[in-house]
């Protein structure tokens, strides 16, 4: 049996790690890395028209930004996570939804915009491993969004991370999900 409480710990530790190295990057290496998403973008495993939620980058994340306008361009429908309480909904982004201030830095759709149920997830993360574990920022977000959209269909769950995020191994608990792919500046691993 896992321990949950040694477990959460090593996860803390390796996230730590992770998030210390991600943040050492140089501004532009970072910026040069996130563009570079863009050359994968027909490696992706998205049905055409897929609903595709992404992010708002915070701190140093990578930046889904330009990939997003890329999808946009190939004709699929985008949405971006809405915090509301404990739980992430998802909201339609369009180039003229107006975007509102929202915790950590982010910028969301306001609550006018469409929400949508998306089929694939670009996520953000802290860490990843060659067997589709990720760490994520330790508020289950994620988790909790996954858990919640799989009752509805099918989910594509894909991680945006730098190549540099990729460590030996995550533990992985109960309720993580693992991801179906990494892209990163690199390109795009599927994990199916």
């Amino acid at each position: 049996m896992i321990d949950p409480v040694s477990t959460a710990d090593e996860k803390a530790a390796l996230r730590k790690v992770v998030l210390a190295r991600r943040k050492a990057m140089p501004v532009t290496d970072r910026i040069e890395r996130s563009l570079a998403l863009v050359d994968h973008v027909d490696d992706l495993p998205l049905p055409p028209g897929a609903v595709v939620s992404g992010f708002w980058p915070i701190r140093d994340e990578i930046d889904p930004r330009p990939l997003l306008d890329r999808l946009r361009q190939k004709g699929h429908v985008l949405c971006l996570p809405v915090m509301v309480g404990p739980n992430l909904i998802f909201r339609r982004l369009d180039r003229d939804t107006e975007l509102v201030p929202a915790g950590f830095g982010c910028m969301e759709p306001g609550p006018e915009a469409q929400e949508l149920r998306p089929d694939v997830l670009l996520m953000p993360l802290a860490g990843f491993d060659a067997r589709a574990n990720r760490i994520g920022y330790g508020k289950a977000f994620y988790d909790n969004a996954i858990a919640s959209l799989e009752k509805s269909g099918p989910l594509v769950r894909i991680g945006l991370a730098f190549a540099i995020q990729e460590v030996d191994r995550v533990p992985a608990e109960a309720h993580d999900k693992p991801l179906n792919g990494i892209l990163t500046e690199r390109g795009y691993r599927a994990f199916d």
